[in-house]
């Protein structure tokens, strides 16, 4: 696989599309994410998890006022105490609090919502219960990005998870794992910044560095 195949470009360049265009999605093209989502592993292949498409403007409404709420209480705070992530800049991380804030008074405008749901059934979620549907959610996600389309994974709303999964009308058993709002960008796509891989990727133990190809 070479540095400009299809795949590696998109890989590379899925980063959160935070403003998107009020235009309708066809249905086509949400389905197409759809059937990427389903073809992500899950555990023991049991494929519990369960896909909302959600094109009704009152009840993204609803769910936007929590999560604006999550936004005031939490989210925003949080950004503007923070210190740049790695790979970014005082500027760049500016613009992306006010994009993440631009999303948050947005939100309901989406014109399609996608939410991750998993069927737990009588089970306590865990640490691992992500691992049968984040997969799914990450291939939604790259699908977007290959039709030419914004997304990102949003999971504030989990701080009022019992009023937004009421409102969703989910029933015992079933939870909500991720929102992704969808839509036609405002901006264009480009690479993602992140810090280095030396920084994060270690061999055999903590701490020893994973080495680097020469050349």
């Amino acid at each position: 696989m070479s540095e400009s195949d299809p795949l590696v470009e998109i890989i590379r360049t899925t980063r959160a599309m935070r403003r998107l265009k009020p235009d309708p999605v066809p249905d086509e093209l949400v389905q197409k994410i759809l059937e990427a989502g389903v073809c992500a592993a899950s555990g023991g292949n049991s494929q519990r998890w369960r896909f909302i498409v959600i094109k009704d403007r009152s009840i993204k409404e609803k769910v936007q006022k929590w999560y604006q709420k999550a936004f005031d209480e939490v989210v925003g705070p949080r950004y503007r105490n923070a210190e740049p992530p790695p790979g970014s800049s005082p500027g760049r991380y500016r613009r992306q609090h006010d994009a993440v804030q631009y999303l948050t008074e947005h939100y309901h405008e989406a014109p399609v919502w996608i939410v991750a749901c998993q069927d737990d059934g009588d089970a306590t979620p865990s640490r691992s219960s992500g691992a049968s549907i984040y997969p799914a959610v990450q291939n939604m996600l790259l699908m977007a990005r290959a039709l030419g389309l914004g997304a990102t994974l949003t999971t504030r709303h989990l701080r009022h998870e019992r009023e937004v999964e009421e409102i969703m009308g989910l029933p015992p058993g079933v939870h909500s794992y991720a929102i992704l709002p969808i839509g036609y960008p405002m901006g264009n796509f480009g690479p993602v910044r992140r810090g280095h891989l030396s920084d994060v990727a270690f061999q055999d133990r903590w701490g020893e560095p994973f080495p680097a190809p020469v050349g």
